[in-house]
Parts: C-alpha cells; structure tokens; sequence
C-alpha cells in the first residue's frame, strides 16, 4: 500500500466516525436550560403613622359626694360626710378630635401602638344638679396597646388589641354659672354655682377592635373602635346663694366613670421596609 491510499483510507475512517458521533447526538433527547428562580419581594413595613379623626364617647355614671357634711344634711340632700348626695350626678360632653399614632410591627401579625391626642371635655349636672354648668377640663390620654392583626383576608386586616391608659387632666375651669335648686320635695332652695374644680389622673385599661383595608403596600384606610377604662376622682366647690352665705361653701367629691367609647377613622401609611429585597429564592 502506498503512502497516498494510507492517508485517504485514514480520512475515509475520520469522516465516518464524525458522522456517526453526529447521528447519535441528533437521536439522544434535548436538555433544557434550567430557568432562573423566580424571587419573592419584601413588602413588609415594620412602621405605620395612623392619621384618625376621632369620637370620644363617654358612656359612664357619676356619683357625687359630701365631703364635709355640714350643709346637705340639713336641706335632706345627704346622710352626712362622705355619703352620697341623693339623686344628683354629673355627665361629660362627647368631643370630636384629630389622632395621631404610631406603630412599630415586630411581624406582620404582631404590633405595638401608641396613641396620643388632647380634648376638651364640658361637664354639667344631671338629677337634683340638672343644668348646673359644673365646668370644663382639657384631657391627655396617652394609650399604649399590644395588637394581633390577622393578614390571611388580603387586603381586609382586622386586628385585635389590649392596653394600657393613663389620663392627665388639666386646664379644668369652674362653671362660675348660678343655676336655680330645687330639694326632692320641689323646695327652691335658691341658685348653685361650682366655684372651684379640679380632676385628679386615671389609669386604666383599654380594649380595641379595628380593621385595616390596605390599598397597596403602604396606604390604606382604617376603622377604630377603643373602650377605656377612665375612672378619676373630682373635687369642686358648690356655693348656694340662700345657705352659703350663713354656712359657708360646700365641698363635694366625685366619682367620675368616664369609660368612653373611642370611634375613629382615618388613614394608614406603611413605611421603613426593604422594598424591592430578596427575601427567597423556590
């Protein structure tokens, strides 16, 4: 065999070779390109400012006192010091007011709120007192509660809450203003007026039940209902025009069960989380 037939022989082999390695390539099945994981985004906000406008409702009763007991047993309005002053009482007007709060989520099931808002409050008599101008006070009553909010209705996200209440009383204003008394027996018994009043502080405990509807991520608009236990104790001084002037003032006492009703609505915004942040990869 000659050198040329060897080298054609050995290309003749090489070409059949190629073609079989292409035949058997061509019959074996495809592999597909594995595609990327898809991510999930972070939309959880960790802080929420609430803005609210806000009802406050009190829905409780107050009983008043004497304190000294010097005059009211005489006119038979009291059985002496310390004893309630029969068929008298006092109410507190209900306010509507801006709210502000602010929320810090540890999860997204899992918050704590504060509260904070200032009202004016008018107090006046009921029963043997009715119509007497008993006075004003300004309210601050910072609220801090601890809430489970339920994130398995979409967009709808009702929540529970539990807190703690202290109230601050301040600015409170005597009512200055005679009104005309009458004893039980319907005996005038000339003109009351409260010439001096002051509202001691209150702690208290505080229910709520609201709901969340989040528009997107961090906007939504916000339902509140709150109940507060709110009990302080009143001191105020009452001037009759027919018997003060011979026997002096006459001091009462108190007992103011404000427990209001707190219905707000308003708006949520959501912020400080890691938009955009891988948080997995499946």
């Amino acid at each position: 065999m000659t050198f040329k037939a060897f080298l054609r022989g050995t290309a003749s082999v090489a070409g059949l070779l190629v073609l079989g390695s292409a035949a058997m390539a061509a019959d074996l099945p495809s592999r597909k390109v594995e595609a990327a994981a898809p991510i999930m985004v972070d939309t959880f906000h960790p802080f929420q400012i609430r803005l609210r406008a806000t009802a406050v409702i009190p829905d409780g009763k107050t009983t008043v006192y004497d304190r000294f007991g010097t005059i009211l047993p005489l006119v038979n309005l009291s059985g002496g010091a310390g004893s309630q002053i029969w068929g008298s009482g006092a109410k507190v007007s209900t306010t509507v007011i801006p709210e502000l709060d602010v929320s810090y989520y540890f999860t997204k099931n899992i918050a704590v709120e504060a509260i904070c808002c200032f009202s004016k409050h008018n107090v006046t008599g009921t029963g043997w007192l009715q119509g007497l101008n008993i006075g004003s006070t300004w309210v601050f009553p910072p609220t801090v509660l601890l809430q489970y909010h339920f994130t398995n209705f979409g967009a709808f996200q009702p929540y529970l809450g539990v807190g703690v209440n202290f109230t601050a009383f301040f600015g409170a204003k005597p009512g200055n203003q005679f009104t005309p008394f009458f004893t039980p027996l319907g005996v005038f018994v000339g003109s009351n007026a409260v010439t001096n009043l002051s509202v001691g502080s209150s702690w208290g405990v505080v229910g709520q039940v609201g709901f969340d509807y989040m528009i997107n991520s961090n906007w939504g608009v916000n339902v509140d209902l709150k109940r507060i236990m709110m009990q302080p104790t009143a001191y105020a001084t009452v001037w009759n025009s027919a018997v003060s002037p011979a026997l002096g003032p006459i001091p009462v006492r108190a007992k103011v069960n404000i427990d209001p009703w707190v219905v707000s609505a308003g708006i949520t915004y959501r912020f400080g989380g890691g938009a955009g942040a891988v948080v997995a990869k499946y």
